[in-house]
């Protein structure tokens, strides 16, 4: 049904993505690969404010704003485009950018969430926003999700509470150059995912699947493999590893106390690396 219409302005978060596991499947005809991926979102990420204008623009501000478009191409405007209207957007840019944890793509559905509330409309389905990225339609729904096809499939998925390290060691990695180091493109897709009844239940599940990317984007960046190991010794840590092309890692805890402690001692540690805890999001945490 569609959204009620909210009085200006509309605030949305726009929450890390986090592939807590990521399989390659296979690879399409017109070169487009296939995934299956379980995903899930951390309660941190940029924040992203609209009020309604006759013309759209976009100013961007916050840690990471440096070196990011503010002119057509950014992909929040791209989702304004689409919806078919004008809104002022600002954005407070949290989360490194191109780094494997949803990005621009989270920003484009914080955007498309936004303009669905000031005028009252449905959300668009996940195959008209695909051409935005293929990580908009399960950044549009916002909750834990099982993502398949290639990125278009969605199927919520209730996870229990659990808490999260991220950790990006400031570096780019291109996702085409991970896609080209591939091994191979036809690896079994992630079979039957449980009921889980606690935190635990799900990091043992987990620790049996994998991501398939992590490897050739240790490749290109070797960082992060030492970043891996690094927050895979914190104490607590159940698992740690990379999300999406990289090159942010993750870590899970059953605490967000545990969490915490093992970001706070890796910030000591290696200053120049971004860290970030926060518990997961859970199934009502799409908006603010």
């Amino acid at each position: 049904m569609p959204s009620p219409v909210i009085e200006p302005p509309v605030i949305e978060r726009a929450r890390a993505k986090v592939n807590l596991c990521l399989h390659v499947t296979g690879r399409r005809a017109d070169g487009y690969h296939l995934l299956d991926s379980l995903v899930a979102f951390a309660e941190i990420g940029d924040e992203l404010r609209a009020e309604p204008a006759e013309t759209p623009s976009l100013a961007i501000g916050g840690p990471f704003a440096a070196g990011l478009d503010a002119g057509p191409d950014n992909l929040v405007l791209r989702a304004a485009a689409l919806m078919g209207g004008g809104a002022a957007f600002t954005l407070a840019k949290n989360l490194p950018v191109a780094s494997g944890i949803g990005g621009g793509s989270a920003d484009a559905a914080a955007a498309l969430r936004a303009l669905a509330r000031l005028r009252g409309q449905r959300l668009p389905a996940p195959e008209a926003v695909l051409g935005l990225g293929a990580d908009v339609p399960v950044c549009l729904a916002g909750v834990p999700t099982r993502m398949s096809g290639i990125g278009e499939v969605l199927a919520p998925v209730r996870l229990p509470p659990f808490a999260m390290v991220l950790v990006n060691p400031g570096v780019g990695v291109a996702t085409g150059a991970v896609f080209s180091r591939l091994a191979r493109r036809d690896n079994p897709p992630l079979g039957a995912i449980p009921d889980f009844t606690a935190s635990g239940d799900l990091f043992a599940w987990l620790a049996t699947r994998r991501n398939d990317l992590e490897a050739p984007a240790a490749e290109v960046a070797p960082v992060i493999g030492g970043v891996i190991a690094a927050l895979g010794a914190s104490p607590g840590c159940a698992l740690a590893r990379m999300s999406g092309s990289g090159a942010t890692v993750f870590g899970l805890f059953e605490t967000l106390g545990a969490a915490e402690a093992a970001a706070a001692r890796l910030r000591i540690a290696e200053p120049d690396w971004w860290v970030a805890s926060a518990p997961a999001a859970g199934p009502a945490s799409a908006g603010l």
